[in-house]
C-alpha cells in the first residue's frame, strides 16, 4: 500500500510529467519550508553571512534552475538524465551545485586566493546561466525556433503588471518598504510567472497547461488563465505583509537571515516557473 502510494502521487507525476496533486503540493511545501530551515542553520555555522548581498548572488542560481528546466523540455538530455532536470529533483541539483559552489569559493577567500566570495558566486552563476542558455538558443535555431516576439509579449505583460502591482502596494496601500528591490524581485518574479502562464494558455499557438491544483482549479472555473494575476496578488500581497512585519521585529536579532531566505524562496517560486515557461514557448518545446 506504502509502495502504490509513493508511486502513485510523486514518483509517477515526476516520471510521466503528470500535473501536480494536492499531496505532492502540499509536501513539497513542506520539504521547502525544512530546506529553508537546514540551509540557514548550515549557513550560520558555517559562519557565512546571510544578507542581501548573499540574495542578489542566489538569484542567477534561481535563473539557471529555470533555465535547466527548459533543457529537460528539449528533451536534448534523454529519459534517464533528464529526469534530474524535473520538479522537485531539479531543487536539489541546484542546492548541490551552488552550495559546493560556494563552498568552494568560501575556502578560496579563507586561503587568501580570492576576496568577495560571495561576489564570485554570483558570477559563476551567471556564467552558468548564460552557458545554458546559449545552448538553449541554439537548440532553438537548429532544431525548433525562436520566436523572440513571444519573449517581448510576455516580459511587456510582467513588466506592466508589475508596475500596476507596485503601485498599487505603494501608493494605495501606503506600503513605502515595498520600494525595498527584494520585494520588487519578488513582484517581478510572480507577475512574470502569471504572465508566462496565461499567454501559454490562452494566447500561445500551442496550448501549454497549468500543473499545479489551484492555478489548475482557478483556470477550469474561470475559463481563463488570466486568473492568475489576482491570485498571485492575493497570495503575494499578505506575504509581503507579514515578511516585513518580521523583519521589523527581528531587525537586529540573530534570526534576521531567515528573512532573507524566506524572501529568496517566494522570488524563486515564481521567477524559476515563469522563466521555465517564457522560454519554453519561445522555443515551442
Amino acid at each position: 500500500m506504502i509502495r502504490e502510494f509513493i508511486y502513485k502521487y510523486y514518483i509517477d507525476p515526476i516520471r510521466y510529467g503528470q500535473p501536480y496533486t494536492l499531496v505532492d503540493t502540499l509536501t513539497y511545501a513542506v520539504i521547502l519550508i525544512i530546506c529553508v530551515w537546514l540551509i540557514y542553520r548550515w549557513l550560520s555555522r558555517s559562519r557565512i553571512a546571510v544578507d542581501r548581498e548573499f540574495v542578489y548572488a542566489l538569484i542567477p542560481w534561481v535563473i539557471l534552475g529555470g533555465l535547466l528546466r527548459v533543457v529537460e523540455d528539449t528533451g536534448f538530455a534523454g529519459p534517464e538524465w533528464g529526469i534530474l532536470l524535473t520538479t522537485p529533483l531539479i531543487f536539489f541539483l541546484i542546492f548541490a551545485l551552488a552550495a559546493l559552489v560556494l563552498w568552494g569559493l568560501w575556502l578560496f577567500e579563507k586561503w587568501q586566493i580570492i576576496t568577495g566570495f560571495k561576489r564570485a558566486f554570483g558570477i559563476a552563476g551567471c556564467i552558468a546561466s548564460l552557458v545554458t542558455l546559449t545552448f538553449l538558443l541554439w537548440f532553438g535555431i537548429s532544431t525548433t525556433r525562436v520566436d523572440w516576439m513571444v519573449a517581448a509579449t510576455i516580459l511587456s505583460m510582467a513588466a506592466v503588471s508589475t508596475g500596476v502591482v507596485y503601485g498599487l502596494i505603494r501608493y494605495v496601500f501606503k506600503w513605502e518598504y515595498v520600494s525595498d528591490r527584494l520585494y520588487q524581485l519578488l513582484i517581478f518574479g510572480h507577475m512574470l510567472d502569471a504572465s508566462a502562464t496565461s499567454y501559454g494558455i490562452d494566447l500561445h499557438t500551442v496550448r501549454y497547461v497549468e500543473q499545479h491544483v489551484v492555478g489548475s482549479a482557478l483556470i477550469t472555473t474561470t475559463g481563463t488563465a488570466f486568473v492568475m494575476f489576482p491570485l498571485k496578488l492575493l497570495v503575494i500581497t499578505p506575504g509581503i505583509w507579514i515578511l516585513e512585519q518580521y523583519r521589523r521585529s527581528d531587525e537586529s536579532g540573530a534570526e534576521s537571515g531567515i528573512w532573507y531566505l524566506i524572501i529568496l524562496a517566494m522570488i524563486m517560486v515564481g521567477m524559476a516557473p515563469g522563466i521555465r515557461d517564457m522560454l519554453r514557448m519561445v522555443l515551442y518545446v
